[in-house]
């Protein structure tokens, strides 16, 4: 096992108490600069008579004249601990207020099961922003795209085989309300009525370019109002759905990337003499696997922006900072062909994944400048990079004997889609991968009739024979004496986010699948969702063999990252993998894949300890000298996992 190591003790107690004087030394000029930030610019009003009104050509604010500097961040994407440090930065760019997302599919992952804790603790994001000194504009859903997995909805909706999403059908107008009845209340008495930084609220997301349901939005408009929301509401529409979006008595509002004057003109005469917003102007753009990396350049961005300023406009930059789509919550394209999100919600934004400062964010912290009347406040430093030493792997367990570590196989005549298994307390799988395992007694040919979701490794007696997706749907099963187990493992790689087919994101095998033009029957299903407690359950495990020189996959791995010194923010580098999701200390850090184009997954120092930090079972379906998910990759050395300062 090659793990580093500090040689000389006493070298080694030198540097630790060095550490600790340098660290202290920083911890007072970071809390002395953040003391000084605050002072300076925290200007929320003592006395409020008015909240942010949009009845004449500006908005006001407490009957002041104020115009919304916003930027997109979802507490959700960005590890907690350094929520202030992009606030901060926000700030110290000119803008006065942070928009975000609430993602229903992580704030009630099972019916009636409510998660507001820790990176979810929605009441501290806001008031972090208002210690910060930012306006916050909150957009609750129950839909918001966000290229987030099904746009934020939970999947056990999924399980109800007439569920029409983001509609008044009574299946999913009952599941808002319970969701609403939770949500709203924490954020009421945040509110700037109310003496919180919460200046508005947006009604549902985008609607205008999916829904004909005349009453639904309507529907979210009234539960907001009911359960307490007294804050100015705005729709946002892009240029396609701005005529069909929006509610009386709601201030609309676009989203758009270049100016096209005939939309502002559209939204102008819809709403004379009312402000007019950009809910977001998209600061880059989302990647898909296989795609490019998209870039849009500051020169491009910037004179849009100043553009818009110009014409009294008020703005929210759609991403200010993106973040990290962490383990499976990417979502993805649905129009032909299906197309998953990365990991990466970088977006080309202002401040990088990791929140480091872009030419964007410079350029734009002096446009901002000239919107001031105090001079900004000073910018904090950027979080450290640090490239450590290879994380050694050294331990191999292959998935069959991974399988006896899951709840028990589900038995059923015909294939179960992944939503519909009885696991989760009936709420069934929604994320991850799940095993379909049948008997046969011939080869063939194995026709998956684009039943598979989204994508089959498929075995025979645990030797891998090819894959199904959404561009191959046969294989040739070859010939063999006697019964042998057809396997098929199905990562479910993503749901869409956005469009039409928001109801047809079931995952697994939502059909049969037929050997010879006869539907296959009589399976065992395991869910491998990838929980926690299951991850847990791998590693305490006494199963786990030494890594050998001929491997079997898919497989699980371990391995070790030792870090001296203070954890600093770090990136995964998998050289000569292929794909499969990668934990470190019991978080997981996302979906990996070779085809990228992105190549490293971000891996924040707070994950971080000192010393030894496992790398516990990394879950990487590789083969070498074979294809693998239409790709083929040549394994060097195990010890191929490193960690390095950039993403790209």
């Amino acid at each position: 096992m090659l793990v580093s190591r500090v040689k000389n003790h006493a070298i080694r107690q030198h540097r630790v108490l060095l550490s600790l004087v340098v660290l202290g030394f920083l911890i007072w000029r970071s809390s002395s600069r953040f003391w000084f930030f605050r002072v300076r610019v925290t200007d929320m009003p003592a006395v409020r008579v008015e909240g942010l009104n949009a009845n004449s050509s500006r908005f006001t604010l407490n009957g002041e004249p104020i115009r919304i500097l916003g930027g997109s961040m979802h507490y959700f994407r960005v590890p907690r601990a350094y929520w202030s440090d992009r606030m901060v930065k926000m700030k110290a760019c000119g803008l006065n207020t942070v928009t975000t997302y609430v993602p229903w599919n992580l704030h009630e992952p099972e019916r009636g099961a409510f998660k507001f804790h820790g990176q979810l603790e929605l009441e501290a994001f806001i008031n972090e922003a208002a210690r910060v000194g930012l306006w916050v504009i909150l957009r609750p859903g129950p839909y918001i795209c966000a290229e987030w997995d099904l746009g934020g909805l939970p999947s056990w909706l999924l399980r109800d085989k007439n569920m029409k999403l983001r509609t008044t059908y009574p299946g999913f107008t009952a599941a808002v309300n319970s969701y609403l009845d939770k949500l709203i209340p924490r954020v009421v008495p945040l509110q700037y009525m109310k003496g919180g930084p919460i200046i508005a609220f947006q009604v549902e997301n985008e609607y205008g370019s999916y829904g004909n349901d005349s009453q639904y939005m309507s529907f979210i408009k009234e539960a907001l109002v009911s359960r307490g929301i007294e804050e100015l509401l705005v729709t946002s529409d892009n240029r396609q759905g701005l005529h069909r979006g929006g509610l009386k008595g709601v201030l609309k509002t676009i989203n758009l990337q270049k100016i096209h004057p005939e939309v502002l003109r559209q939204l102008e005469a819809a709403q004379p003499d009312r402000p007019m917003m950009v809910m977001e102007y998209w600061s880059g753009w989302f990647d898909v696997w296989g795609g490019l990396h998209h870039v849009f350049e500051a020169d491009e961005m910037v004179p849009v922006i100043a553009e818009l300023l110009s014409q009294g406009m008020s703005i929210n930059l759609y991403m200010f900072h993106g973040g990290t789509n962490f383990g499976f919550m990417g979502g993805a394209l649905g129009n032909q062909p299906y197309r998953p999100m990365i990991t990466s919600y970088d977006y080309d934004a202002p401040l990088s994944e990791a929140g480091d400062y872009t030419p964007k964010y410079h350029r734009l912290r002096t446009l901002f400048r000239g919107y001031q009347s105090d001079n900004l406040p000073m910018m904090p430093k950027s979080q450290q990079k640090k490239p450590y030493k290879a994380v050694t792997v050294f331990q191999h367990l292959s998935l069959w004997e991974a399988l006896v570590y899951l709840e028990k196989p589900h038995h059923s005549l015909r294939p179960v889609n992944m939503e519909n298994l009885p696991v989760n307390n009936g709420n069934g799988q929604a994320y991850g991968y799940t095993l379909y395992e049948t008997a046969i007694t011939s080869g063939g040919t194995l026709n998956s009739k684009n039943n598979v979701r989204d994508k089959a490794l498929v075995f025979v007696d645990k030797v891998f024979i090819g894959v199904l997706d959404y561009k191959t749907l046969e294989l040739a099963v070859p010939d063999g004496k006697g019964e042998r187990i057809l396997s098929l493992l199905v990562e479910n790689c993503g749901r869409v986010n956005f469009g039409k087919d928001l109801n047809n994101q079931r995952k697994g095998l939502v059909g049969d699948i037929v050997l010879n033009n006869t539907p296959l029957r009589n399976f065992n299903i395991f869910s491998l969702d990838m929980k926690p407690d299951f991850i847990e359950r791998l590693q305490s495990t006494k199963q786990w063999k030494s890594v050998p020189k001929m491997l079997t996959y898919p497989a699980f791995f371990q391995g070790k990252l030792w870090v001296s010194g203070y954890p600093a923010d770090t990136f995964i580098r998998l050289s000569g993998w292929s794909k499969g999701v990668v934990f470190i200390n019991g978080q997981n850090l996302g979906r990996y894949w070779s085809i990228g184009p992105q190549q490293t997954l971000y891996l924040p120092g707070p994950w971080l300890k000192r010393g030894v930090n496992q790398v516990p079972p990394t879950y990487l379906f590789v083969r070498s000298q074979a294809c693998v998910c239409g790709i083929y990759t040549q394994i060097g050395t195990l010890n191929s996992i490193s960690c390095v300062s950039k993403l790209y």
